[in-house]
């Protein structure tokens, strides 16, 4: 019979000794952790669950067709000018809702501790000025329509990432009617969008 403490199960060194785990994650746990949270969360498969587009309400929207790629990308897009405007002139950002609005909010611009350049806070300046004024004009052509305006819609999904897994059907024409806007503005869409949808 054996004389001492039972012998710990687990992985050990060529010299005998127990492998400690790591204290932080692996990427790859890392990924099956969220691979999985996604198929159990949004009813997936597990290669649908690796999507990007599922870490986002915009992008949820783009991964059901809600939305078209070219509104994705312009809401994408309109997301990035939001951000930068609110880092460059220090404004604070709205607190997002999801780990992924948690990890943009991280940003290209922070941390340097320089004042920015005053030729980089008025072209920040002039092309959100530009992306307000387009969302401005769809709400003008919505105006008579059922629902939220388009620019509080885009807001809302865009920036501050709220889930619109189920907008009704006048929110989600005004959603995309905003984002027809932007994607005009952008040079994503050749075509100025219908005022009627």
């Amino acid at each position: 019979m054996a004389r001492g403490r039972k012998r710990k199960a687990g992985k050990r060194h060529p010299c005998g000794k127990l492998v400690r785990p790591t204290k932080g994650e692996t990427q790859a746990q890392i990924l099956a952790t969220v691979v999985e949270a996604r198929q159990r969360h949004y009813g997936v498969s597990a290669a649908q669950a690796r999507d990007q587009r599922l870490s986002s309400a915009l992008g949820r929207l783009a991964f059901t067709g809600a939305i078209t790629q070219q509104q994705y990308e312009a809401g994408q897009k309109f997301g990035e000018v939001y951000h930068r405007h609110q880092v460059v002139t220090g404004l604070p950002l709205p607190s997002p809702s999801s780990v992924a609005g948690l990890m943009a909010s991280a940003g290209s611009f922070g941390g340097s501790g320089d004042p920015p350049d005053i030729d980089l806070i008025e072209r920040v300046r002039r092309h959100y000025d530009a992306a307000l004024r387009a969302l401005k004009d769809c709400d003008h052509d919505r105006d008579r329509f059922p629902g939220q305006s388009p620019s509080r819609l885009v807001y809302r999904i865009v920036c501050l990432d709220e889930d619109a897994g189920r907008l009704p059907q006048a929110d989600q024409m005004n959603l995309q009617h905003g984002l027809d806007g932007l994607g005009y503005l952008f040079g994503l869409v050749r075509e100025v969008p219908r005022k009627v949808l």
